[in-house]
């Protein structure tokens, strides 16, 4: 399997930043809306994950996208891929 395929495999989740405090990493709230399977109802579901950010370049609102990754630490499974949106700026 060649590299590009590989990079083209993997996971990827799109999300808001909600803290950005630790060094070099993020946490990121990704959120996903299904139909119900018994009521015809839409559900939200909230997950937060704990991404790496390298460069500590996202700050508190900005729109992520994350890539799986090999486990960085107790609970980084993640890495920020792209910056997809900056926030407005408070």
């Amino acid at each position: 399997m060649s590299t590009q395929n590989q990079k083209s495999a993997q996971r990827l989740k799109q999300g808001v930043v909600l803290k950005d405090k630790m060094d070099k990493t993020v946490v990121v709230e990704v959120t996903r809306r299904f139909r119900h399977p018994m009521y015809p109802k839409f559900v939200k579901r909230r997950i937060r994950y704990k991404a790496h950010d390298e460069t500590n370049t996202c700050k508190v609102g900005d729109l992520v996208i994350l890539e799986q990754s090999r486990p960085l630490s107790k609970s980084k499974r993640w890495r920020v891929r792209e910056i997809v949106q900056r926030s407005a700026g408070i």
